[in-house]
């Protein structure tokens, strides 16, 4: 009788053993399901970018950590995702800049007009000791900085006449960000900016409500503005749109390390890719434009435009960083 308790007793112990053992190797290969989101259209290289980095981080991974990526806005729009990521409740977001500047003022700097001397430069600036800083700055609010990625340049369509020269906006209702310098910007040229979504702006540029609006030329052909009255498009380059690829602290701190180290990774590396296919989209999109009758207004002399618009340096919060990067491209 005890020979056959004890060896009931084996048995127990032994499956109890083999279940832990199981148990243990299950909790080490627990896949990690990771949502990324962004407010563009499904063709747009923010979305292509975080595609390629969720295909590298599941091979790289063998599949422990699957990322599932949601363009239109699906999970919210830019602000709602930023916020998010301090939440915790958003993994990963690619956004413009505008919408993080709650969180991080500093980045304001960025929306200036003409701050950047050319792509090149803004690069190094951006990759650089001033990245870092802002990339800091972002930390402290509970989201992790991968790469600076970009939007492209900023150009301005409009239904009535071509662009050249800063006079030529005079009385041009245009629809703009609600981007307090923006708004100054364009008002030193003589235009009637008009703030409201994009959403809204379509419509009011279908209805004729407005006459003009600014945006990168990928963002012209994807939403088809030549059907929108847009007849004209000026290469004024006003702004270059930065955007960065993030992620949530409380994400980053929450996955294993050797899988945390593989994402940050393709994250910092997503970023120079996203600029390639923007440069090449770019000039597809401004191809397709024309091929759509939109005349596109190439050989811009923007010095009469950069000066306009100096005057709106003055209304930029943080002016030793604004200095800073102007001081740098001298």
């Amino acid at each position: 009788m005890l020979k056959k308790r004890i060896g009931i007793l084996v048995l127990m112990m032994t499956a109890i053993l083999f279940i832990a053992a199981c148990s243990s190797d299950t909790d080490s290969e627990e896949v990690y399901t990771l949502q990324a989101g962004h407010s563009l259209p499904d063709d747009h290289p923010y979305h292509l970018g975080l595609l390629e980095m969720a295909e590298n981080v599941e091979e790289r991974t063998d599949g422990r950590v699957v990322i599932e990526v949601f363009p239109f806005s699906e999970l919210g729009a830019e602000r709602e995702l930023t916020e998010g990521m301090t939440l915790g409740t958003v993994d990963l977001v690619v956004s413009s800049t505008a919408p993080v500047t709650n969180f991080v003022p500093e980045l304001a700097v960025l929306d200036a007009p003409f701050i950047f001397n050319d792509r090149e430069s803004a690069v190094e600036i951006l990759e650089g000791e001033i990245g870092d800083e802002l990339f800091a700055a972002l930390e402290e609010q509970g989201i992790i900085g991968m790469s600076w990625a970009e939007n492209g340049y900023r150009h301005i369509t409009n239904s009535t006449h071509p662009i050249e020269k800063p006079e030529d906006l005079n009385g041009v209702k245009i629809r703009t960000q609600e981007n307090e310098i923006h708004l100054a910007a364009f008002e030193e040229m003589g235009a009637q900016p008009t703030p409201m979504a994009w959403t809204e702006a379509l419509t009011a540029l279908q209805q004729g409500v407005v006459d003009a609006q600014e945006n990168p030329a990928i963002v012209a052909d994807q939403y088809s503005l030549f059907e929108a009255n847009q007849q004209y498009m000026t290469l004024t380059g006003h702004v270059y749109s930065v955007a960065i690829y993030m992620m949530s602290k409380q994400t980053h701190d929450e996955l294993p390390e050797d899988l945390r180290e593989i994402v940050l990774e393709e994250g910092q590396r997503i970023g120079a890719v996203e600029r390639d296919m923007i440069i090449e989209m770019e000039k597809e999109s401004i191809e397709t434009l024309k091929e759509q009758g939109m005349e596109i207004i190439e050989e811009v002399d923007v010095a009469p435009f950069q000066e306009a618009v100096s005057p709106v340096y003055e209304l930029v919060e943080h002016q030793e960083l604004l200095n800073k990067i102007l001081e740098a491209q001298k």
